[in-house]
């Protein structure tokens, strides 16, 4: 009896479970092209390549602080400066006392 019972347990958990896995099809349907689709496509294509053809070179340049920026100026990047501590260096304790 108690087999029976575990079995039966076992049975209704599967049930969810096989419904939540994904449905993956291995081997999809290959669909061809009707020769009217190749057409539009071919139609769309040389419409797309005929639109870039329109578009003008840009040949000014679009930086708006490029007459802010001195044309003699290094590409290259500045060598790193070592750190250096801020405050005072002077010791504890060697400040001047206030007489009252």
């Amino acid at each position: 009896m108690r087999i029976f019972l575990i079995v039966a347990a076992i049975t209704l958990l599967a049930g969810p479970v096989r419904a939540q896995t994904p449905n993956i099809n291995l081997i999809p349907e290959i669909a061809s092209k009707t020769p009217e689709e190749q057409e539009q496509e071919a139609a769309q294509q040389k419409a797309y390549k005929e639109s870039l053809r329109k578009i003008p070179n840009a040949k000014v340049s679009s930086d708006p602080w490029g007459n802010v920026r001195s044309t003699d100026a290094p590409k290259t990047a500045a060598p790193a400066k070592p750190k250096t501590k801020t405050g005072s260096t002077a010791k504890p304790g060697s400040q001047a006392k206030i007489a009252d």
